[in-house]
């Protein structure tokens, strides 16, 4: 197994949709159906708009194993519009996490580990000192564990439509 991390460009787009709904896929079959719904995350147009936003705006992030996607995440200076007005941003200048997934197949891989140290690698490299994300902080709390297993602290919760959320940071 060799991982590779490069950065994305727009025509990478349908690699990054692909990656999201089998990672949605896996929600599914695992139960857990009120993080990203039940239906793929490709067929929804708000999902891939925010997608082309993000991906405008920022800078994806493919992880491929022996050449094959295998993760991806899309950084960008904000929270962005996206999010909602749920969340501020930073009082300072930030890297913001959107759209972490790992493919099904590559579950348990540390795809999303090194995603992360990636992130925090180019953000110190643009000389910031902070990288943010937010994810589901409904069900049994594991999404924001994972978080904090990869060095985030929690900052602030909010709802949007019911939907729970957290967000995070990571202090480099």
């Amino acid at each position: 197994m060799r991982m590779e991390i490069r950065k994305g460009r727009a025509e990478d787009i349908p690699a990054i949709l692909a990656l999201l709904d089998s990672a949605a896929a896996r929600l599914v079959t695992a139960g857990r159906t009120t993080q990203w719904g039940t239906q793929p995350l490709s067929t929804r147009a708000g999902v891939v708009r925010r997608v082309h936003e993000y991906v405008a705006e920022g800078t994806p992030w493919l992880a491929e194993i022996d050449s094959t996607p295998a993760g991806t995440l899309i950084l960008t200076s904000g929270p962005g519009s996206g999010s909602g007005s749920a969340i501020a941003p930073a009082a300072e200048p930030e890297q913001y996490v959107h759209w972490l997934a790992t493919g099904s197949r590559f579950t348990g891989r540390g795809v999303g580990a090194a995603l992360l140290a990636h992130a925090a690698a180019e953000t110190r490299a643009q000389g910031l000192g902070l990288l943010r994300v937010d994810c589901y902080a409904g069900g049994d709390g594991r999404l924001v564990a994972y978080y904090e297993s990869q060095g985030f602290t929690r900052t602030e919760t909010y709802e949007n439509d019911g939907w729970r959320g957290q967000v995070l940071e990571r202090r480099l």
